[in-house]
């Protein structure tokens, strides 16, 4: 019986000839990898290293009085946006307003209409004495013309209810304009420092350790603070 070693000695070389290329391929990958970092740590170091000299204006500002919190809620609850201003957020500014505006005008909208068919529905259910045509009062608006009755108790009960919600949803946008205001006042000396690093470094399994067909690999993220 003939053995055939050179069939199997080449089969051996083909199966391992796979998983090295694919070792091959992700060393390469992991190389390119570790290029693109060394070359954003140089840069980083390069930053680190051209620090600015202290000036006297640096000094002058350890020394201020630290940001105070409760003079920025106070400042938010006397006037909208003055604790935004005070704590130099100024592009909230506008947002303040905006929220106000809008509140306002649906306060104007419910309360106008809520007003007319209340004067109509009353109108509607108010019983005159007989008087001459001439002297028979004129509708207050076209509403108590146009809707009967339960009509205009519907409508001027939709808009008391729009014009409470208006008011509630007006008070939390005026506590929220506050709360913003003191948060941003506690954060506004808040030192993150130097001590806070974030490394990424690639990773790849050991020469051998890879059991899964194809290349492995990923990142190994690192937080130190």
């Amino acid at each position: 019986m003939k053995i055939r070693t050179g069939n199997i000695l080449n089969q051996k070389q083909q199966s391992l000839q796979v998983p090295f290329l694919n070792k091959v391929r992700g060393l390469c990958f992991v190389f390119m990898l570790l290029a693109i970092f060394a070359d954003f740590t140089g840069n980083k170091a390069t930053a680190q290293e051209s620090k600015v000299v202290p000036t006297a204006s640096d000094s002058a500002k350890i020394t201020e009085k630290p940001h105070s919190p409760r003079k920025a809620t106070i400042l938010a609850a006397i006037l909208p946006g003055a604790g935004q201003i005070y704590n130099r957020k100024y592009w909230k500014v506008p947002i303040v307003y905006a929220g106000y505006a809008t509140f306002v005008y649906f306060i104007v909208f419910n309360t106008k209409n809520y007003n007319d068919f209340t004067d109509a529905y009353n109108f509607v259910n108010t019983v005159y004495p007989p008087t001459p045509p001439f002297l028979f009062p004129q509708p207050p608006n076209s509403l108590a013309v146009e809707y009967n009755s339960s009509q205009l108790k519907e409508g001027k009960e939709y808009y008391r209810h729009n014009l409470e919600v208006t008011y509630i949803l007006t008070g939390l946008w005026y506590i929220l304009t506050v709360v913003d205001a003191t948060v941003d006042a506690q954060f506004f000396d808040y030192d993150i420092g130097s001590n806070l690093t974030l490394h990424i470094k690639p990773w790849a399994p050991e020469m051998g350790s890879n059991k899964i067909p194809g290349f492995a690999g990923g990142l190994n993220l690192s937080l130190r603070f």
